[in-house]
């Protein structure tokens, strides 16, 4: 079940400082990009149950989506420990996405 964009913003700082994988995805729930990709993105999470996902709404003053250079949504990225292992954006299918968690979950 997909569910909304979270408008509070967590501090980069406690992005940073995460432990495990992390799926950020931000974008914005009007945001007809974010709602065809919203499935895609559920399923790659699927298969892969440890994996951490946030959604964070986007957008003009919006510093954690800045912070991350975040141009279009949706934009997922995949951190693991608070690093950047991953970004994709504006998924077309499940696959791209996947394969990102699938090689994060492997390191």
């Amino acid at each position: 079940m997909t569910h909304p964009y979270q408008t509070t913003q967590p501090e980069r700082g406690d992005i940073d400082a995460m432990a495990g994988i992390v799926a950020l995805d931000f974008g914005t729930d009007w945001c007809g990009y974010c709602k065809a990709a919203a499935p895609l993105i559920d399923a790659a999470l699927a298969s892969q149950p440890t994996v951490r996902h946030m959604k964070v709404e986007d957008g003009s003053g919006r510093a954690l989506g800045r912070s991350f250079r975040v141009k279009l949504w949706p934009t997922v990225i995949v951190l693991k420990d608070g690093k950047e292992l991953a970004r994709v954006v504006r998924p077309a299918d499940a696959g791209a996405l996947g394969e990102a968690l699938a090689r994060a979950v492997a390191d």
